[in-house]
């Protein structure tokens, strides 16, 4: 129970409110301080998530953590992601996924990666690697933050940020694990321009 348990016991010891934030997130609204999509994104940095929901873009960043994307581009590009559902989400505080047996436990067939925290915060749209009580534990889950959540800030790595469709994630089916939970229909690189 690596990953999905660290995150669960650290929600409660926070407290929802500490972590979440407030429950007036705009739901479907704009990410809050991102870019307009594509501005300002090299070729091959940006990872588009079609959900069941509709489709993500996020902005890949190299320049806080490169392990971790460097990761992210090669399990997009093994096909890895499609069809990998959210297996837990909190109202008010994230969406996570990325794990191959939907039970917060699984992995990719890589070894995990040291910890790239940086003290880059986590907002709307932030997306963090979800790794167990060990720093260095991440492999192929990843959350992303329906909200500001200051209290994991330089404890888990940023390594993207949501810069289109962030209704879609919104829209992602609540629960631990959801009842019917939504999925990533299909995960690539955007082919640079």
């Amino acid at each position: 129970m690596r990953l999905s348990v660290f995150l669960s016991f650290f929600v409660l010891a926070c407290g929802l409110a500490a972590c979440g934030g407030s429950s007036t997130a705009e739901v479907g609204g704009p990410v809050t301080g991102a870019a307009p999509a594509g501005a300002g994104v090299a070729g091959g940095d940006v990872l588009v998530l079609e959900l069941s929901t509709g489709t993500v873009k996020i902005k890949l960043r190299p320049d806080l953590a490169p392990q971790h994307v460097a990761r992210v581009k090669q399990l997009a590009g093994d096909g890895f992601y499609n069809g990998i559902i959210f297996h837990r989400v909190i109202p008010s505080f994230m969406a996570q996924t990325g794990d191959p047996t939907g039970t917060g436990t699984g992995g990719s067939k890589y070894p995990d990666l040291p910890a790239e925290f940086t003290p880059t915060p986590f907002e709307r749209g932030t997306v963090g690697a979800a790794r167990s009580s060990s720093p260095n534990s991440a492999n192929s889950q990843f959350f992303i933050c329906f909200t500001h959540a200051p209290n994991l800030n330089s404890q888990y790595t940023v390594w993207g940020q949501v810069i289109d469709g962030m209704q879609a994630v919104d829209k992602v089916a609540k629960g631990e694990p959801p009842a019917k939970p939504d999925k990533i229909v299909k995960a690539y690189i955007a082919p640079g321009a």
